[in-house]
Formats: structure tokens, sequence, C-alpha cells
């Protein structure tokens, strides 16, 4: 849970940071680039789930 609260703080920072100094959010803006990041997420998941099988 700690790791989460940071890169909270940490995207909080960055993104006020960008919007002071006036550049584009370094971020998608949109709802399907943030499921295109959990999607990847969770392939990169799924991977590490399959892979024992897959040795085997």
């Amino acid at each position: 849970m700690q790791e989460v609260i940071l890169a909270l703080i940490a995207g909080l920072v960055v993104g006020f940071f960008f919007a002071l100094i006036k550049l584009p959010i370094p971020a998608p803006p949109a709802l399907a680039g943030v499921m295109g990041i959990v999607g990847v997420y969770l392939g990169y998941k799924l991977y590490h789930w399959i892979l024992p099988f897959i040795q085997s």
C-alpha cells in the first residue's frame, strides 16, 4: 500500500510541475489510454503466472 501512496504523490508532483511550466500532461488524457496501461500491466502479470506452466 505504501508503494501506491508514494506513486500517487510522485504523480501529483510531476503533474503539478508540468502544469507549472506549461507542458502537456505526460499521461494518457482519456480513459482508453488508462485502460491500455492497465492492459499492459495485466498482460505482464499473466505472463509471469503462465511462465511456470510453460517451463515445466
